[in-house]
This record gives structure tokens, sequence and C-alpha cells, in this order.
């Protein structure tokens, strides 16, 4: 099984911060070895073997909990895969007597390249939109030039609009 690098920092972490509080606690009992033996007080064995015990425990709950985190990330990483991760712009003239590239293609993809790319067509009278569906970065539905170049943007990983080509 391997981990993240962030469990494995997060163990790291913690193995530190247990090592330095079992330098105290060890430090702790040097000092009382030198006082006198209280009543009541445990053999030095005890104490030490009590000392072990508790740093077993600590360890094993450290491992669980690196467990449930690694679970975790899996889960996030799977839902991930959903979600949005690739969006590709275009702008352009619909029509050669309006000016301003206010239409637009844009493609919107999770990690498999599936997704929808949405085009407005802007006109003097009216705008119209139309929503394709994606799938592994290809349409059943026939495409334009502008939602196919939205397309390409989104999975090449631009972040940017862009002007359309030149026709």
């Amino acid at each position: 099984m391997t981990l993240p690098n962030q469990v494995l920092s997060v163990i790291a972490l913690i193995a530190l911060a247990l090592a330095a509080f079992a330098m105290v606690l060890a430090a702790g009992g040097a000092a009382r070895r030198r006082r006198p033996n209280e009543e009541g007080a445990l053999p030095q064995g005890e104490r030490l073997e009590m000392l072990v015990e508790n740093q077993a425990k600590q360890i094993q709950r450290l491992e669980a909990a690196a467990r449930q985190l690694a679970g975790g990330d899996r889960r996030l990483a799977e839902t991930l895969q959903g979600a949005v991760q690739h969006v590709g712009v275009v702008r352009f003239d619909a029509f050669e007597d309006m000016g301003g590239r206010l239409s637009f293609s844009a493609a919107f993809l999770d990690a498999r390249g599936d997704g929808v790319v949405i085009t407005s067509i802007n006109g003097r009278q009216d705008t119209r939109c139309y929503a394709k569906e994606v799938r592994a970065g290809a349409s059943i539905h026939n495409l334009s030039d502008e939602e196919a170049q939205a397309i390409r943007e989104a999975l090449a990983g631009a972040r940017q609009s862009v002007e359309a080509e030149a026709r």
C-alpha cells in the first residue's frame, strides 16, 4: 500500500511529536529517580512498562487515523474525477455584419473528457444557445468549428479564452 505524500508527512510529524513527548517523560523519570522513592510510587520497571504500553497504544491510534485519512483521500480523488476540471472558451463573430465577438462556445469537461459544450450565437434581434453533450472529447452531435476548438482548448488545459481562428 502506498500512501500519498501528505499522509506520510502527517504521520512523520506526529511520530516526531510522540518522540519528543517520550523524551520529556524519560527526562522527568530520570529527575524522579534522583529523589527518594515516595511511598506508593510504582517501581522503575513497572513505570517503564506502562510508558511503553501507552506509546504502543498511541502508535496504534495513529496508524488507524492514517488509514482513515488514506481512505478519505481515495474517495476525494474518485469524486474529483467527475468534477469540471477543463474549460475552454472560444469567442467569435457569428455574422459578418456583427462585430465585437459576442458569440462564444464554451466546453466544460471532467478528467475523462466528458461534459458539455455550450454555444451562444448573438445576433442583432436575438441570441440563441445550444448545448451538446461531450463524451471522451467527442460528441454524437455535429460540432461547429468553434465548438470543436473549445473542446480542444479545454483538453489542452488552456485557462483563458481564445479568439476563433480566421475562417
